[in-house]
């Protein structure tokens, strides 16, 4: 990144927007080997700019809340390719998506379905669903951000499948168009995604059973970053990733697949960019105290996530360990222990990688602290 850090006012998220149009060039070709559809997961990064660059490069959206289905109809997403998931979609919510005539409500109850189907019975509609199956598939990642096994709060559980069926069919103003999955997030073993499309091929047998095909397959997303060697990998494997799908899930003739990423695309592209504010010496340690935050960037807090830390106004031989921290009053403001460092002073400049997803849009004000401004750059 070509720039000089100290014309930016601290702390700043910088997006880089080469890699991020790199990035989506690449996710389009390979996806496009196959025909397949990509949904770009706003609840990543809802960046105004973000989303616009995405929207016009063809993508559809994932959506997660009323407020995300609205803000991606404002930056471009076509209606007829917005999905809109969640387990605890409200009524107003439901009625916006309803009167946009989106591409598929993402269903995870009965109680669900049933309410989508008297909204829609109101507004003399049709809701097209598609019904989120929990495929009991273990992701191997963090218990927070795991969510295709039975414990999870997420999607139908395969025991009340038949009965949820059942019930559909006295249901006139909701219509079975896919089946969604998504297992988790931050999956960096691909071997994950082969389970889940043998999972899948059991499940439409059961559907094939019942003489039930539907029109797509919405397979979520997961595809994981390499945090620790982001220069390394600025982009993940994505020719591997959908080749996996090709591979080993069966779908039926006519069937379309659907993906919905969102970290794989954004992650990399962004960091945070910080100030040493002081460092601390104490008995047993030393305290790097920067001026970013868990407010900025609370991945490091809430799921103990590994970002790399660089120091950017030092590269001299002498290095130190440090507990990199923030200035919130709370223990929990942390970005990473005992981290080895060159020897750092007040006012150098601090860069968090791989932090373009989950960041600013997990950002808050608490202690009353600013937002961190974005700079563009690339």
């Amino acid at each position: 990144m070509a720039i000089d850090y100290t014309t930016i006012k601290t702390p700043a998220y910088l997006y880089d927007l080469g890699l991020l149009q790199q990035t989506l060039n690449f996710v389009k070709k390979e996806a496009d080997a196959f025909d397949y559809h990509v949904h770009y997961a706003l609840k990543a990064n809802n960046n105004p700019k973000i989303l616009e660059l995405i929207s016009e490069k063809g993508f559809g959206a994932d959506c997660v809340s009323g407020n995300e289905v609205e803000e991606a109809l404002k930056r471009g997403f076509k209606k007829e390719e917005i999905a809109f998931a969640g387990v605890g979609k409200t009524d107003d919510e439901i009625n916006f998506a309803l009167e946009n005539d989106i591409f598929s409500f993402n269903c995870e109850s009965l109680p669900e379905i049933e309410v989508i189907n008297e909204l829609a019975f109101k507004k003399q509609k049709i809701a097209p669903l598609a019904l989120r199956i929990n495929p009991n598939v273990d992701a191997n990642t963090h218990k927070y951000i795991t969510t295709g096994l039975d414990e999870n709060k997420f999607g139908i559980s395969l025991w009340e499948l038949e009965s949820i069926l059942d019930r559909m069919k006295a249901m006139k103003n909701v219509q079975l168009k896919g089946l969604h999955f998504h297992i988790g997030s931050q999956i960096t073993d691909l071997d994950t995604f082969k389970n889940l499309c043998n999972r899948i091929n059991q499940i439409q047998e059961q559907f094939y059973a019942r003489q039930i095909i539907v029109e797509h397959i919405n397979v979520g997303g997961g595809l994981g970053i390499n945090y620790h060697q982001p220069d390394e990998e600025p982009m993940s494997n994505f020719k591997s990733y959908f080749k996996i799908f090709n591979d080993f899930l069966e779908l039926r003739p006519m069937q379309q697949l659907h993906f919905e990423l969102g970290r794989s695309i954004v992650g990399q592209m962004g960091s945070l960019l910080s100030k040493v504010i002081y460092v601390k010496k104490a008995s047993a340690k030393s305290f790097l105290i920067i001026d970013a935050a868990m407010t900025d960037l609370i991945r490091p807090s809430l799921y103990q996530a590994f970002h790399k830390i660089e120091n950017l106004s030092s590269n001299g031989e002498d290095q130190e360990k440090y507990d990199v921290v923030g200035p919130v009053c709370e223990s929990s403001d942390i970005f990473a222990k005992s981290v080895t460092l060159p020897s750092s002073k007040r006012g150098d400049y601090i860069l968090i990688r791989s932090a373009g997803a989950y960041g600013q849009v997990m950002a808050s004000n608490y202690n009353m602290r600013d937002n961190a401004q974005v700079v563009f750059i690339g």
